[in-house]
């Protein structure tokens, strides 16, 4: 198969984790690598010339960036805000940027200001910025709350698939087609393979959901590989969408939502009966369904039943 193999040791299966917010900055740059690839073809076609239709010309030096749709490995940041994400950008080593900038461009000539980046230009560096929060605010800002729900969305699965059936069948439902033998994490795709070793430093699970074809890959020494896939409906958000009770109540069932929400305090199966207006044994059989799931528990006291919300419980209810 090739594609990309990730490779773990007993240590970083312990230690996958999934993002707790969406990255502004990486969500842009995955959005911008879609319009510039041409990723998602005919079905991404009318999105994709409403951004370059409203793209301002101050977001035009991020072209620059990313010849042959190449973008520099400097750019793919985490911060919860864009200026979080812009400063660790800039933090970036003279080195890594210069090593970066030429990989990218390889035996082309760099435009002036991009070979003023790694020099340390203040001009240069202002441009960057400038052209990024110029793109964020006309392509994310608008339904950057989309996307913020659609990520706890996400989160949810995940989470909920892990404590029903481990993190290896979790990790293999983000990517339809990957298996997992033998400690190594593959995932379909072109030939050559592309091999990630995490030796110990574990991995980030970020989704997008602005690109649909296949992994962004951040794999920095020293610090724990980012593993950002694509996610979500199929097409980039726009602002019109089911709010998230909505989309949780369809997944649940309006009633057991609405007994997650209430397990927010202890109730009494007769308790939660009477607040949900069903019968006992219906408050009961929601009970068991959400317990099942790792978000109740259920604690018998003599002939009392007192239910409480998990913590994964109050994630998912996100109240």
């Amino acid at each position: 198969m090739g594609g990309l193999r990730i490779h773990f040791t007993a240590e970083d299966f312990a230690d996958i984790r999934f993002a707790s917010h969406p990255a502004p900055l990486q969500e842009m740059h995955a959005a911008l690598t879609t319009v510039v690839t041409r990723h998602g073809g005919a079905l991404f076609a009318p999105w994709r010339g409403r951004v370059l239709r409203s793209l301002p010309a101050t977001a035009d030096p991020l072209a620059d960036l990313v010849p042959a749709g190449r973008p520099p490995a400097f750019l793919d940041v985490l911060g919860d805000t864009m200026a979080d994400g812009f400063e660790q950008i800039r933090a970036t080593s003279p080195g890594i940027v210069r090593s970066e900038l030429e990989r990218v461009y390889g035996t082309s000539t760099a435009p002036g200001w991009i070979r003023g980046l790694h020099g340390g230009d203040k001009a240069a560096w202002h441009m960057l910025r400038r052209a990024q929060q110029t793109a964020y605010e006309t392509v994310l800002a608008p339904v950057w709350s989309v996307v913020q729900d659609l990520h706890r969305e996400e989160f949810s699965r995940y989470a909920l698939a892990v404590a029903a059936h481990g993190a290896a069948a979790a990790l293999l439902g983000l990517a339809p087609g990957s298996r997992l033998r033998n400690s190594v994490w593959e995932w379909p795709g072109p030939v050559p393979c592309r091999d990630v070793f995490l030796n110990g430093r574990g991995l980030l699970l970020l989704p997008t959901f602005h690109h649909p074809a296949g992994p962004l890959l951040q794999d920095v020494p020293g610090h724990p590989v980012v593993l950002t896939y694509p996610a979500g409906p199929g097409l980039p958000p726009t602002a019109e969408r089911p709010t998230a009770d909505a989309s949780l109540a369809a997944v649940l069932g309006r009633t057991r939502l609405d007994a997650l929400r209430l397990l927010a305090a202890p109730h009494t199966t007769t308790s939660l009966a009477r607040a949900l207006r069903v019968s006992n044994a219906t408050a009961s059989s929601h009970a068991a369904a959400l317990r099942s799931a790792g978000l109740v528990t259920t604690a018998r006291t003599g002939r009392s039943v007192t239910h409480r919300r998990t913590a994964l419980g109050t994630l998912v209810a996100g109240t």
